[in-house]
């Protein structure tokens, strides 16, 4: 019986996926060394902060975090009261995948939908949601929330979230960004961080470390200072204050002095390009969004996805019934996507009768 290709090689469902990259494991090792104050209070979490200072270039607040959707809930419930509500893309992350987190760190802040294309929301749909109801009786706009990168794999460029950033001073919105994969946006845009937040009047950044090479840990920035007041009680209160905070911190410092963060974030971009460019070349691939950052998706017919996860690949299906996502990591290997797009091309080619059976001959998936 076949080996599954996929059973021998990195698998494109995630970039969660992905191990631990050398810095982030070095940095980590390092802060492992004696004894060092607990919650915060090391040289470990005020060197990460100085260094994401450095990094935006201002003077900004910054909390670690154990994941997306804490930092993602506490920072959007520090924006608003319980009566407001919340303005993002119909496919944003804090509506769709987050169990509720942000209605209930908020008491209840409400979630108004943009639709846009390709996961990003226009201008115009903000002020028409906005503007939809001003009475009493409804939730009052307060926040706008945006995905950079977003859930389709696009980005926002500058131009874009100058225009947001309009509609947002227009209607007295304050500007949340998800940046669960920032680094792969700021790598696309190949742009100073600042210029895709500060700059664009973002007012908090959830910059995510897991997705970009670390084993566990966000950052959150506020980058109006005001807006933190109380911030460390929330993170308390939510369960999200380590106790050994260094090691959610030593990661960062790893990262960010050596640059690992971009360019991870560049390598992961370079081979969903790569991926996206053998896909092209099979007779019948239809490409459902643009990509931009590190991920390619694609629509397959039901057999098609039922024999490739015969073979052992896992990927995610979340966009209609047949929207496939295959996402590239830091760690990504030519080999892995040369196996990945041979067996694509293969089952492809299958008649829908015969590609089950085929994707068996091969082997149970792994589990």
């Amino acid at each position: 019986m076949n080996t599954p290709a996929a059973t021998r090689f990195r698998q494109f469902a995630s970039d969660n996926y992905a191990g631990i990259c050398p810095e982030a494991w070095e940095a980590t090792e390092r802060a492992n060394y004696g004894h060092s104050p607990g919650y915060g209070d090391d040289a470990w979490t005020a060197k990460a902060a100085d260094l994401l200072r450095d990094l935006f270039e201002v003077d900004c607040e910054v909390f670690f975090v154990f994941n997306g959707t804490a930092a993602n809930s506490l920072s959007l419930a520090s924006l608003c009261q319980s009566y407001h509500s919340i303005v993002c893309h119909e496919l944003a992350h804090v509506e769709t995948d987050e169990c509720g987190a942000p209605e209930f760190f908020s008491n209840g802040s409400k979630i108004l939908l943009v639709p846009g294309e390709e996961g990003r929301i226009p201008a115009s749909g903000v002020a028409r949601v906005v503007q939809k109801r001003s009475d009493i009786h409804y939730p009052k706009p307060r926040v706008l929330s945006i995905t950079q990168a977003t859930e389709l794999g696009t980005v926002y460029s500058v131009n874009h979230l100058q225009e947001l950033w309009e509609v947002a001073r227009r209607f007295d919105l304050r500007v949340h960004m998800d940046g669960a994969r920032f680094a792969n946006a700021a790598a696309a845009l190949d742009v100073a961080p600042k210029e895709i937040t500060w700059k664009v009047g973002v007012d908090v950044l959830c910059f995510g470390g897991t997705k970009n090479g670390m084993a566990i840990g966000e950052a959150v920035v506020f980058f109006k200072r005001e807006l933190a007041h109380e911030f460390a009680y929330r993170c308390k209160q939510s369960g999200q204050l380590a106790s050994k905070m260094r090691f959610l911190a030593a990661p960062w410092v790893g990262m960010l002095e050596s640059g690992a963060w971009l360019r991870n974030a560049r390598h992961a971009n370079e081979c969903a390009a790569k991926l996206e460019a053998k896909l092209a070349d099979i007779p019948g691939i239809r490409f459902l969004s643009r990509r931009q950052a590190n991920s390619v998706f694609i629509d397959l017919p039901p057999h098609v996805l039922v024999a490739l996860r015969g073979r052992g690949w896992k990927f995610y299906t979340f966009i209609g019934d047949s929207g496939a996502r295959f996402m590239c990591s830091w760690d990504t290997t030519d080999a892995d996507l040369d196996a990945f797009a041979q067996d694509l091309r293969e089952v492809f080619a299958l008649p829908p009768d015969t590609a089950a059976v085929a994707a068996a001959s091969h082997g149970p998936r792994p589990r």
